[in-house]
């Protein structure tokens, strides 16, 4: 039988800016209790490393999105495929927001004073020495909220996350305004068409602190002019999912963009949509 490392990296307590510290239960009744001192702020993650992995492997980061739970997302089938393909897997837990005092991640949004782009890369780099993992080929993936912060730390950060994926989430507004800064590197997109929470069509609201967003048509032309791709291939997944593969971009950078008819704010899922989101995701980081 195989036994597999599953380390719970956790801490009792979750501090938000001054005045918001909340306290955020991520026991778990087995594992092992670590945490990460980011400045002056205890910060908390769940790492999977398969029991067989090879020195310099990959590292994927996945982010949970709004309101959300790193132990959670782990129970979605990304370990699985870290077992199966040999890499790492960080689930990083998000700190309060300034609004609701609830988890979320700081791509760079208005309802935050959080440092999330320094707390992930350090936390990359901390775990790239630790497990000996590839800085070469650690990537971030996210959902929603975990989406914007996947496209700002890749945006911000391309020397530490070499690819990034975007599960219903989208480029922030504030992000986008940095564009002009930003280097060729491969981006992944997953929408639903008829998502209301984080609409394609440019309609977000900038109500909130969310800072809104582009059309992501706009946005996935952007990524593929700054990449300089030069091939197309549209793939029909199933009746609902159709996805288009754009390649031959600079250092053999890719965007990949797949939409889910009917399907609003919630990750697709094989058995339902035809499109197996964590699957496809490793598929992509695996090109890189």
């Amino acid at each position: 039988m195989k036994y597999w490392k599953c380390f719970f990296i956790l801490a009792g307590l979750i501090l938000a800016p001054p005045g918001l510290a909340q306290e955020f239960d991520l026991r778990s009744k087995s594992g092992e209790a670590l945490s990460y001192q980011h400045g002056n702020v205890e910060r908390s993650y769940l790492i999977y490393l398969p029991e067989d992995l090879k020195p310099n492997a990959p590292l994927v980061f996945l982010l949970h999105g709004y309101h959300g739970k790193a132990k959670n997302v782990m129970k979605m089938g990304m370990n699985r495929l870290a077992e199966k393909h040999g890499f790492a897997v960080c689930y990083p837990q998000g700190a309060n927001d300034l609004r609701k005092r609830t988890p979320h991640w700081n791509a760079r949004l208005k309802l935050s004073r959080v440092d999330d782009i320094g707390f992930l890369s350090e936390l990359a780099k901390e775990l790239q020495a630790k497990h000996k993992l590839n800085p070469k080929k650690t990537f971030v993936c996210g959902i929603s909220n975990g989406g914007f912060m996947s496209y700002t730390l890749v945006s911000e950060r391309p020397e530490v996350f070499k690819a990034a994926a975007s599960m219903i989430g989208t480029m922030s507004g504030e992000t986008w305004k940095t564009r002009d800064s930003i280097k060729p590197i491969s981006v992944m997109q997953i929408s639903g068409l008829a998502d209301r929470v984080v609409p394609i069509d440019g309609s977000m609201s900038e109500a909130g602190g969310w800072g809104g967003a582009p059309h992501q048509d706009q946005i996935i032309n952007f990524w593929k002019q700054l990449n300089k791709t030069t091939t197309e291939k549209v793939i029909e997944v199933s009746d609902q999912a159709t996805g288009y593969r754009y390649g031959g971009g600079t250092d053999g950078n890719e965007v990949w963009y797949y939409t889910v008819k009917g399907l609003g704010h919630s990750v697709p899922r094989k058995q339902k949509h035809g499109i197996d989101s964590l699957a496809l995701v490793w598929e992509f980081f695996a090109r890189h």
